[in-house]
């Protein structure tokens, strides 16, 4: 099953549309689905124009194609737990919040709180990142637990931030403090960032890119060859954050 959905035109389009409805597998057994235009409830087909085609039996064999005005669209794929959703442009924010399978592809940027929470599954996003990628929310101590989200381009301030598990993969660089209160997980930067790592415990941090600020609380122990997108590189291993637990690696560019 392929279902397009393509934006209205609104007579006020900067009012953000929380649609944490639009998952594949709720194409299966609602026919009412409902947005939030602002305050407002909404009938999705009063925002969208809807095209189903094909059939599907099981939420893995349904595809969500968003085109249109996309970068208000909220909450896109929360509690996804199958099937694929291309976003043909932007997003908005929290998509993919508490996912644990499918995949979700962004053709565009994404605003704040990409794969807030995740558990499995894959997002991946081809332009920029906000703030928050891959994090918990304000007061939760585990973000992203497992899956994988790619971004091709650069991320905000805390990306990862209380990472647990899974992977993150940023092709560009990062605002500050990515992967601060890391638990677990696997985080590649490809470009620079500032203060990487803050007080993490556990999980494994790669910079390939500039260090602008780098916290004292880090041991170096030694050198390590490693390969990125094709190039090898040798890099400084430290062991931290020594002001908690120490259990953490974080590898920059020697």
């Amino acid at each position: 099953m392929r279902v397009v959905l393509k934006t209205r035109p609104r007579v006020k389009p900067k009012i953000p549309i929380e649609a944490e409805e639009i998952i594949p597998q709720n194409f299966l057994r609602k026919n009412d689905m409902k947005v939030f235009e602002g305050n407002k409830e909404r009938a999705l087909d009063d925002l969208f124009f809807v095209t189903v085609e094909g059939p599907a039996v099981s939420p893995d064999q349904v595809e969500v194609i968003l085109t249109g005005d996309t970068g208000v669209v909220k909450r896109v794929g929360e509690y996804m737990n199958a099937g694929r959703i291309i976003v043909e442009g932007d997003i908005g924010m929290h998509c993919g919040n508490f996912m644990s399978a499918g995949e979700i592809i962004i053709r565009g940027n994404a605003d704040a709180w990409l794969g807030r929470e995740m558990r499995g599954g894959r997002i991946l996003c081809e332009g920029d990142a906000g703030h928050y990628c891959a994090a918990g929310y304000r007061g939760e101590k585990r973000g992203m637990r497992g899956g994988t989200i790619e971004v091709k381009g650069n991320t905000g301030d805390f990306t990862a931030e209380y990472l647990s598990g899974g992977e993150v993969l940023i092709h560009g660089s990062t605002g500050d403090l990515p992967g601060v209160e890391m638990r677990g997980g696997t985080l590649w930067i490809g470009g620079g960032c500032s203060r990487p790592c803050g007080n993490m415990t556990g999980g494994t941090c790669m910079v390939f890119g500039e260090v602008k600020s780098m916290l004292p609380t880090f041991i170096r122990s030694g050198l390590q060859d490693m390969e990125f997108q094709g190039e090898k590189h040798q890099m400084r291993v430290y062991l931290g954050d020594v002001a908690n637990r120490g259990k953490g690696t974080l590898l920059t560019r020697n």
